[in-house]
């Protein structure tokens, strides 16, 4: 939004400034500052490192001033985003289409090695499934009828979405858990922490999140075990406005899509991002395949 300064004229007048002059200085800059952002599926205080980095290596790559601006769930993403607010995201498989469907001319630059067949880990309390047999099928599903369940986000496709779906092909409703409705923690490390301490027995969590945990130490192997490896299906990516080009100059989304993808670990500071984003690399993504994640939005309600 611009501003415009008014003032009484108190003696001679002065010739009229270009409308284009009284347009404050900040407001100008802050349309060329490129504002990436992400779904804030895990801590802050990781993605705030994860970001800052990230935004140092754009700003570099690309030669305009890169802003992470941190958000506090999933639909302001969305909304950020459609209301131009944000330029750059990394969204989930399911924000991504939603914000795309509400945003006329966005594009999906990249996403990570592993996004194309991406996977969700069933998890549960040690103490509250003993009794479980190696979930093997669908069917196998039933066994956590009137359990304490807990997903992450509302919004999100691998602690949301996709678990959901593979529940219903084993015919469990939501309304089948303890209470008759599951709890939603959030994200993905909360839900981790919530099934280790027993508030909740089972719950969905991405599966990178669960491995990243696992090697660092932070989960009792003790209080809490995967039960359930879910079969693939396409998850995050970058999307970006359709209008870079016009704002930052011709080829600009090109240039950020390239900046992207040619990220290395074979440099320190590119190592560190990949290494935090869970990924080898970056590579190019087709809108197309996410055609499977609209249509299960669609049947589940999450996308009208």
């Amino acid at each position: 939004m611009f501003f415009w300064l008014a003032a009484a004229a108190v003696g001679p007048l002065t010739p009229a400034m270009p409308l284009q002059a009284q347009q404050s200085t900040p407001a100008i800059a802050a349309k060329k500052i490129l504002r990436i952002s992400a779904v804030p599926d895990q801590n802050p205080e990781k993605l705030n490192r994860l970001y800052g980095l990230l935004a140092e290596e754009l700003e570099q790559k690309l030669g305009v001033p890169v802003k992470y601006v941190p958000l506090i769930d999933y639909t302001a993403a969305v909304t950020g985003f459609r209301n131009g607010d944000l330029d750059l995201v990394w969204f989930g498989g399911l924000t991504g289409v939603q914000a795309r469907l509400q945003t006329p001319g966005a594009q999906v630059l990249a996403q990570r090695d592993v996004d194309a067949a991406f996977h969700s880990i069933f998890i549960g309390n040690v103490n509250s499934v003993a009794a479980i047999k190696p979930i093997r099928t669908f069917n196998d599903l039933q066994q956590l009828k009137g359990k304490r369940f807990t997903f992450g986000s509302e919004s999100s496709t691998s602690g949301r979405l996709m678990p959901q779906y593979f529940l219903a092909k084993g015919g469990v409703k939501i309304t089948d858990f303890a209470g008759g409705a599951p709890g939603f923690s959030g994200s993905h490390d909360a839900t981790i922490a919530l099934v280790q301490s027993g508030a909740y027995e089972v719950g969905a969590v991405n599966e990178q999140v669960w491995q990243t945990n696992l090697r660092k130490g932070n989960i009792d192997r003790t209080k809490v075990v995967a039960l359930w490896r879910t079969p693939p299906y396409p998850d995050y990516h970058w999307v970006a406005q359709g209008n870079l080009n016009k704002r930052f100059g011709p080829g600009f989304s090109s240039k950020l899509q390239k900046a992207l993808i040619q990220l290395r670990p074979s440099n320190p500071r590119q190592q560190q991002i990949l290494e935090l984003f869970g990924a080898r690399q970056f590579v190019e993504a087709p809108a197309s395949q996410y055609g499977q994640i609209e249509a299960i939005g669609r049947n589940l309600g999450k996308i009208r």
